[in-house]
């Protein structure tokens, strides 16, 4: 069993001290999915949507989200991303986007955070750009599929 690593003996939230880590290639792949109607896909994969290239967008927000991760999230440490990729697979079966988020660093801590937060930022971005024709639309499955690096070694989701 892992003890919870962001509070300190008396119970405080801190933010983990990495300093005495070696540096190391650290990967990190996050996934996640959109599911919307079959029109609004169309719409996103014709590229006639009045807002623009929504898929083109959402890679951007995707990128940029996983750079400011160590704003939004509190006890997160900022790093220094070397490489971010964010991937749009669209299942027209299953009337659904889904978003792979692959980030690298080389450092004292990993890049898990930067994925997971990248793929969310990417499809609330989709669900922005496209609310206006689908309010239902369901962000799902968001998680953390593999990682690799650091004193922990390699994970894989099942």
């Amino acid at each position: 069993m892992y003890d919870l690593t962001h509070f300190n003996e008396r119970g405080e939230a801190h933010m983990v001290d990495v300093g005495a880590k070696r540096d190391s290639h650290r990967v990190a792949v996050a996934g996640g999915s959109i599911q919307m109607r079959a029109e609004t896909l169309a719409k996103i994969l014709a590229g006639d949507h009045k807002k623009g290239d929504v898929l083109g967008i959402a890679r951007i927000a995707g990128i940029m989200a996983a750079k400011r991760t160590a704003d939004l999230i509190p006890l997160c440490h900022p790093i220094s991303l070397t490489h971010v990729d964010v991937d749009f697979r669209p299942d027209e079966a299953a009337s659904r986007v889904h978003c792979t988020v692959r980030a690298e660093t080389r450092g004292q801590t990993g890049v898990e955070m930067e994925a997971l937060t990248a793929v969310q930022v990417a499809l609330l971005t989709i669900y922005d750009m496209c609310k206006a024709v689908d309010r239902g639309m369901r962000i799902e499955a968001v998680r953390l599929l593999e990682k690799s690096g650091g004193k922990s070694g390699d994970w894989r989701a099942e």
